[in-house]
């Protein structure tokens, strides 16, 4: 690696462990994550293909939700509802993806949620006190 004056270094540091028998991916114990919980993987995997689609569709990849479904195998009506994902508000996202507080609700009520307008969304997702 070339030193210069316009290289920067970037260090994160992180901790692989095995789980499952698949190496997972820790974040230092200060990131702010909730102690002992972790978010559900299909959870995480849905908003993650949610978000693919919509980027697909922007970018005119598709043109509509069928013809996502075709290329995925998948039924129209399920592209439909999991789309819903990619239109969460970013509040709920933080509190999804980054802090990974574990949901009390199932992922077809996260989908009707998402319908919601953002200031209501957060009040579904909270845990509760």
């Amino acid at each position: 690696m070339t030193r210069s004056a316009n290289t920067m270094r970037v260090v994160i540091p992180l901790t692989i462990r095995k789980r499952n028998g698949r190496p997972k991916i820790l974040p230092p114990d200060d990131a702010g994550m909730a102690t002992g919980r972790a978010q559900d993987p299909h959870v995480l995997r849905a908003i993650a293909r949610a978000w693919g689609w919509r980027r697909k569709l922007e970018a005119g990849e598709y043109s509509t939700n069928e013809d996502i479904a075709a290329a995925e195998r998948v039924s129209d009506q399920f592209v439909s509802r999991m789309i819903r994902l990619a239109y969460l508000s970013p509040d709920v996202l933080e509190r999804l993806v980054i802090s990974r507080v574990p949901l009390a609700l199932s992922l077809n009520d996260l989908c009707a949620i998402a319908e919601r307008p953002w200031a209501e969304q957060l009040g579904f997702v909270s845990p509760p006190a």
